[in-house]
């Protein structure tokens, strides 16, 4: 099975990788024993009290030229042609 049926318009690499970034703000709520109310007794990051999404994108980069589209390119643009 061929699984390189897209190519970068500009340099026609096939290797395209689709990435996913994602930038939270963590909230800990300051108590006795350690930062966060699910922290008894070390702080340990992921027993968060709350997590806010402040920004995100979804992107295909190329992995040979590094250019960069929108994920929806890859419905149009960025199609094999045959």
């Amino acid at each position: 099975m061929n699984c390189n049926r897209y190519e970068c318009p500009i340099c026609l690499g096939q290797n395209l990788i689709l990435k996913y970034e994602a930038n939270y703000v963590y909230t800990y709520i300051l108590d006795s024993d350690a930062p966060g109310l699910l922290n008894a007794e070390e702080f340990l990051s992921w027993l968060y009290d709350r997590r806010e999404l402040k920004h995100n994108r979804t992107y295909i980069e190329c992995i040979k030229c590094g250019a960069q589209y929108p994920y929806t390119f890859i419905a149009g643009v960025l199609d094999h042609r045959e």
